[in-house]
């Protein structure tokens, strides 16, 4: 009977474990995934799904590969600056029926070029700044916000490439004319109305009630100060006259005069 060397035995054994540990102590690629999420592969590319997971913030460590986010259904209701700036393989980002409000300027910084579709419909959201979506190239979805309808927002659907399916669901909820409340903005900058004219005017008509105002002040104090003058100007002559005609010249009361 062969018996095997013992230090052959324990390379074996050695590189045995070394297997075993291969296996089991290195991660696998989807454990980079956030918690209670679920990362599969979606025709080759890897689509991050956090729907519903009753999220408040945008996960961090979303794999640098993501193709496709879902993050509806959760109750986000920020996105920060550079949320997404890993993320440069991303084409569609899912952020529909949350309760964004706020999106700051770089929210969506280094995913302009890639990125093909944006939901962010069904939020909270009554203004966005203008910075936050120019640059992206994608589709995006914002009905079924509060908006406020103003020039800041119509010089954002100016510059983005809405959906047309849900254009039409973009309301105003509020607006600077009372008259456009509950009517949706398309549908009101196609009648011709421009919210940025309306917003000029105001400025204009703000500049000159405070310009009337100062000068209004100005006069009143010209007038005050020409009165007290003749007022102080008749009581020293009236003074002067009281005085005996010996001890005033009568130049000096003709001068006044």
């Amino acid at each position: 009977m062969f018996l095997a060397h013992p230090a052959t035995s324990l390379a074996q054994l050695s590189s045995t474990r070394v297997f075993f540990c291969l296996l089991l102590c290195i991660p696998p690629v989807w454990t980079a995934c956030p918690q209670s999420c679920q990362c599969t592969d979606h025709s080759g590319a890897m689509a991050v799904l956090c729907s519903s997971k009753h999220l408040d913030e945008i996960p961090k460590d979303i794999p640098k590969d993501a193709v496709f986010v879902k993050l509806d259904a959760n109750k986000i209701t920020q996105i920060p600056n550079n949320a997404f700036k890993h993320l440069n393989h991303l084409e569609e980002l899912d952020l529909s029926r949350n309760a964004i409000e706020k999106i700051d300027m770089a929210a969506f910084r280094g995913v302009a070029d890639g990125l093909r579709t944006l939901d962010l419909s069904n939020n909270l959201i009554q203004s966005i700044p203008k910075e936050a979506l120019v640059k992206l190239n994608a589709k995006i979805r914002l009905s079924n916000n509060p908006w406020h309808c103003e020039c800041a927002l119509q010089e954002v659907l100016w510059e983005v490439k809405l959906d047309p399916e849900s254009v039409n669901e973009i309301t105003c909820q509020t607006s600077v004319r009372e008259e456009y409340v509950g009517k949706p903005l398309i549908q009101v900058l196609d009648s011709g109305v421009n919210f940025c004219n309306i917003h000029q005017k105001t400025t204009d008509v703000a500049m000159f009630i405070t310009m009337f105002g100062w000068f209004t002040m100005v006069i009143t104090y010209v007038v005050y100060y020409v009165r007290h003058n003749q007022e102080d100007a008749r009581k020293h002559l009236e003074y002067l006259k009281s005085l005996p005609s010996t001890q005033v010249p009568k130049e000096t009361i003709t001068t006044v005069l």
